[in-house]
């Protein structure tokens, strides 16, 4: 599908479908269309009763008019709409377009729209036009994809940016949606390569000795247990001048998680292909950052491990040396995630970075406490933590900051023979599992964790998400890594 750029009137684009933003109980957009086809569709709502509340849709047919169809989508209370809203509202007109067959279509704005939104629209376009079905056979009556949609009189350069980061995260999608079969920790490794050579990025890979000899045992001992061995996956961009800033990406890329010894029922056991959306989301990222180019140093570290139960699987009651040196109590296998970070994050320190976001969909407890469609976010920075806040925002990707200044909480992993051990109990679960990471974070480095396990993986349809990964954290990450260059 092509997203482009119309300039001028309107009137003088020869197409047949035209999709037209009103805010509720504002319909002046439509004079935009003309004087005829304003005047018809106005009539045809009001005999339908619409309002214009959010997410409304309404077709209306015009035979023998220049504009066939006039698709009138809601945006809402004009008050209370934000940039998200065009986002959404944009999403849900592209897949009722899609669902229509129709081919081309003239995507009008309302005049003067607050906060320019242009790139929020071309990010709905493409996100709401996603799907996953590669492994699904087809008819060829099926298979149509909208060819062309045309933006009217808005900013091509933020058009042509938003489906660059839109692409990237339904990239993200796709990996995260693909099951362990296809994607294991060798062959992500494969892809980040493959993305590397695409958009000139540098790439190294460590196999499970070399990951071994960095002292890596960490990573080794959660992938250990699987036929598939581990992987570490460095993805580096550099611009060519100076760089204003450095900054490292973390993602968990458990390929699939069975809890390992301390194995998942098997209802908890499905999707858990999705166990590497953080390791996805940076993968993405680099995708974009390659191609947008700021004068910001970014490296994505990702750790790849599949955790599986055999007799060379890590135990309950193993002690581990992770990087950095400190060793972890192994109280139960199935919280491998953070285990897996710990020597992703002291490798990321060495690289002496100003900033570190870690993704990870690190804990059931974060879902229990904010839901399924909020990360949570954790910080041993506050004004890092506020201008990511601010960001997503922005991007619409929500966030939520816990509390780490709990020093009673903080207590329950030091218990035991080790530093650290690698649960906390049941209770604040998500909170210990940032205090464990933040142990394998240099000092003085700015970092933010977010766990992602609710918003990674969507049940439902909604918005610009269909049910399955949703790329949830490039928008966010891109957006900030963009602001840095500023």
């Amino acid at each position: 599908m092509k997203v482009g750029v119309h300039k001028g009137d309107p009137k003088s684009l020869e197409i047949k479908s035209a999709v037209v933003f009103v805010y509720e109980n504002d319909f002046k957009t439509l004079s935009r269309l003309g004087r005829g086809i304003s005047t018809k569709v106005k009539r045809a709502l009001e005999l339908e009763g619409f309002k214009g509340k959010e997410g409304q849709i309404e077709r209306i047919p015009l035979p023998r008019q220049r504009v066939e169809i006039v698709y009138v989508v809601g945006l809402g209370d004009k008050k209370k709409v934000n940039t998200d809203t065009f986002r959404r509202v944009s999403a849900l007109a592209i897949k009722r377009i899609k669902r229509d067959k129709v081919e081309k279509v003239l995507f009008v704005l309302p005049r003067g729209t607050k906060n320019k939104p242009f790139q929020a629209v071309a990010e709905g376009v493409v996100l709401g036009s996603y799907s996953f079905d590669k492994y699904k056979e087809k008819k060829e009556e099926e298979r149509f994809e909208v060819k062309e949609v045309l933006i009217q009189d808005v900013d091509k350069e933020a058009v042509n940016r938003g489906v660059v980061i839109a692409e990237a995260q339904n990239y993200a999608r796709d990996l995260v949606n693909e099951p362990g079969n296809v994607i294991n920790p060798i062959t992500l490794a494969e892809e980040a390569k493959k993305l590397a050579k695409e958009h000139k990025l540098q790439c190294k890979v460590y196999d499970e000795k070399q990951i071994q000899d960095m002292e890596m045992l960490a990573l080794w001992s959660v992938g250990k247990g699987s036929a598939t061995p581990p992987r570490l996956i460095h993805l580096t961009y550099k611009p060519k001048g100076k760089a204003k800033d450095r900054i490292v990406l973390v993602g968990k890329g458990l390929t699939f998680d069975s809890g390992g010894l301390n194995i998942k029922p098997g209802d908890y056991m499905r999707t858990m292909k999705m166990d590497k959306s953080g390791a996805c989301a940076v993968l993405g990222i680099m995708k974009v950052i390659a191609q947008l180019k700021p004068n910001v140093e970014v490296h994505g570290i990702i750790g790849a491990a599949e955790n599986m139960p055999s007799g060379t699987a890590y135990r309950p009651d193993d002690i581990i040396r992770a990087k950095n040196g400190k060793h972890i109590e192994i109280d139960n296998t199935d919280a491998e995630g953070r285990v897996t970070l710990a020597d992703v994050l002291s490798y990321a320190s060495e690289l002496k970075p100003s900033r570190i976001i870690d993704m990870a969909t690190l804990t059931g407890a974060c879902m229990v406490a904010l839901g399924e469609y909020t990360a949570g976010l954790f910080t041993n920075s506050e004004d890092f933590a506020e201008e990511i806040k601010e960001v997503a925002k922005e991007t619409g990707e929500r966030v939520w900051e816990l509390p780490m200044d709990d020093d009673r909480l903080r207590k329950k992993i030091k218990k035991g023979p080790a530093d650290v051990v690698n649960t906390g109990g049941r209770y604040g679960g998500a909170i210990t599992a940032a205090m464990f990471l933040e142990e394998f974070v240099g000092e003085g480095i700015k970092w933010v964790h977010l766990d992602i396990a609710g918003p990674a993986w969507s049940k439902e349809d909604y918005g610009y998400y269909t049910q399955g990964g949703t790329g949830f954290g490039v928008r966010t990450c891109v957006e900030y890594i963009m602001r840095l260059d500023k």
